[in-house]
């Protein structure tokens, strides 16, 4: 498998879309990360504000360690911001401030593609966790040449596909939690109209890493179904 081409290919186009991406969003968070806002309030600042604002009083804002480690957990309601953007004044700071609001929004406001994904974390992580053995035992037993091969070859399809799943629907609960602080930012004065465009830019760079992981994982599980033989026909 590792000197099969398909797949060597396969993992370079995943390896390398999912580089590029991190590396713009990186880049831009850098960049912006210089740019003190004109309003000089801190990540913590705007999440509280923003949060006050859509009378939300029962999440909680603290720092988290890291670098780009920001998150919100439902399951405790906790807004963790990486120190850089709970302390920090800049343009990166507040947009991703605003964007991990914009999911405790969500939270709020039950959003379906949110409550879905946090429901589907423990399967895709089952799936994912041991699909790659059911492929590889599929392949040893021929793909579909055998009535074995066959069925395993279905189910780590299966399995593999609940992470694909994942990867799928994180999209739109990121592309809106984007849009939702873009809004708001936009809304509320927070930034200045030059200021939006670069938030603007920190958050579309960083929804690349979505998109990015989702082609990625689309890839595979179309790389395994085409070696096992369930599509393209059967591999000799």
């Amino acid at each position: 498998m590792f000197f099969d081409p398909v797949y060597l290919l396969v993992m370079f186009a995943g390896m390398a879309l999912s580089g590029w991406a991190a590396l713009v969003t990186k880049g831009n968070f850098k960049k912006f990360g210089k740019v003190t806002t004109k309003a000089g309030m801190t990540g913590e600042d705007v999440a509280r504000k923003i949060l006050a604002a859509h009378r939300i009083t029962d999440v909680q804002v603290e720092p988290t360690p890291g670098s780009l480690t920001d998150h919100y957990d439902p399951r405790s309601r906790t807004l963790r911001l990486s120190e850089p953007v709970f302390n920090g004044k800049s343009i990166s700071a507040v947009g991703v401030a605003a964007h991990e609001v914009g999911h405790a929004i969500q939270d709020a406001e039950e959003y379906a593609p949110l409550k879905f994904r946090s429901a589907w974390v423990p399967v895709a992580s089952v799936g994912n966790g041991i699909s790659i053995v059911v492929l590889i035992l599929a392949m040893v037993l021929g793909g579909i040449a055998t009535p074995q091969g066959t069925a395993l070859a279905w189910l780590g399809i299966a399995l593999f596909g609940t992470a694909t799943i994942f990867t799928l629907v994180t999209l739109p609960v990121e592309f809106d939690a984007s849009n939702r602080a873009l809004a708001t930012l936009d809304a509320g004065r927070y930034l200045t109209e030059d200021e939006m465009v670069g938030a603007r830019k920190v958050l579309n760079a960083a929804a690349m890493t979505y998109v990015a992981a989702f082609i990625t994982s689309l890839l595979t599980l179309l790389y395994w179904a085409y070696r096992l033989g369930l599509i393209g026909g059967r591999r000799s």
